[in-house]
Formats: structure tokens, sequence, C-alpha cells
């Protein structure tokens, strides 16, 4: 196994934030193991990390599983020998007004963005301990702070991400890292899958000044970099000219 710094296994990584960050980390000398539903991008994207020198490998993953994301953290140690760091990453965001009573893509953000947390805890979580450290990086959102119209149930998962990052933080003893991670505006996919067309057509506008995923990807990797007695326990990026 390539010599590197810390191993981290990386949700929904196959685009946006997450194929950013596993960019960064494997430059700055991670090793990093990527998992998301769409194994062409995670292929590719591995094939041009190892490429450029970089520590890399991947499996395919569905958050919503929990068998297959506590295999996926077995195939991340299996692979590299331990996980120091899970960044969990993956996330939905089908918004529409409630009244639309759109109840499968609810099922669907809370089942990704709230479960898909809560499984890649429990699947990491007890080695952490046996092996003496570790860190959890949960991507939240400004969602996570403010509710705005269409987005009731999108940002409720993260307030729940949020809570559930907090209440691990007080639960750990100083071996388990936490750190929240809320994005505002960024370029990603998330929008793709908004089907209700008047918030698709709000967000348009809600999206016209957005971050580069690697703005994230930075905050994630300084919190990363901090040595084992510094927990940066929540960054909050948005867009210097937004007023979200």
């Amino acid at each position: 196994m390539t010599d590197v710094a810390k191993i981290v296994a990386v949700t929904g990584a196959s685009s946006g934030i997450g194929e950013a960050t596993a960019r960064r980390l494997a430059a700055d000398g991670h090793g990093v193991f990527l998992g998301a539903r769409r194994t062409d991008r995670l292929d590719a994207l591995v094939e041009e990390i190892t490429a450029a020198g970089g520590a890399a490998a991947s499996r395919r993953l569905d958050v919503t599983d929990a068998a297959d994301v506590r295999a996926f953290m077995s195939a991340a140690r299996e692979h590299y020998g331990r996980v120091d760091v899970v960044v969990n990453n993956a996330g939905v965001m089908p918004l529409s007004p409630l009244e639309a009573l759109k109840t499968d893509e609810w099922d669907r953000m809370i089942d990704v963005n709230v479960r898909g947390v809560l499984h890649g805890i429990a699947a990491a979580l007890p080695a952490m301990r046996g092996q003496g450290g570790g860190h959890f990086v949960n991507i939240a959102s400004v969602g996570a702070y403010e509710i705005s119209p269409t987005a009731a149930v999108y940002c409720a998962t993260k307030f729940a991400v949020r809570a559930i990052s907090e209440g691990l933080r007080q639960e750990s003893s100083g071996d388990i890292r936490v750190t929240l991670v809320s994005p505002g505006v960024t370029e990603s996919e998330l929008a793709d899958g908004i089907s209700d067309a008047a918030a698709a057509e709000a967000m348009e506008t809600y999206r016209a000044v957005a971050l580069p995923a690697s703005a994230i990807a930075d905050a994630i990797a300084y919190a990363v970099a901090q040595p084992a007695e510094v927990d940066v326990n929540e960054i909050v990026v948005r867009p210097a000219a937004s007023a979200q």
C-alpha cells in the first residue's frame, strides 16, 4: 500500500462535493476509498487520482442499505488496513411544497440524508473506537440552520444531521472527532433531482451565485488536517455575494 497520511472513506463520491473532496484529500497525501452508485464515474476518478500518484480505490455503495455501508467500510479497511476519517457526503434534494404530497421523495431524503449518515457512523464507529481514534465529517447545509419554502423536509434532514453530529461529539471522550460542514449554494447535481416545476424554477434563481465544489473540499481538508487534539466542530461556507 502507498504510504499515506490518513485513510478517508467518502460517500457520494461520484460527483460534486464528494468528487472534489476525493481529489483534494488524495492530493494532500491521504488514501481515499470512494463510494457511490455510479461505478463508471468512480472508476474514472480512481484512475485519475492514481495516475497523478495518489492512493484511491472504490466500491459501489448505496448508503440507504445498512449492510452495504458495513460492507463498504469493511472493504476500505481490507484495502488500507484501517479507516481514519469518514466523510458522510451522500445526499439528495428533491424540493417541493408540502402540499404537493411527494411522500416518496420525502422518504428518499430521509433515507439518504439521515439514515445514510447514521449507517456511516454505525459502520465505522466500532472500528474507530478499537483503533483508538477517528473522525467523522458530516455534510449538512445552510438548510441545517434555516428553512425556506419547498425545503421543509430537506431542511429537516439537515437539522437532523446537525443534531446527530453534535450528539456524537458530546458522547465522544476525545478519541472521536466530529465535524459538521454546512455548504451554502454549491455547484453540484443536487438540484437535478427536483421534480416539482415551480421549485425547480425557483432553484435556478437561488443557485445563480454558487461556490465551486472545491471550496467545500478545502474546508473538509482543513478539518481533516488538524492535529488529534483539535476538533473543528462546525464550518459554514457561503458564497461571499449571497445573502442566503
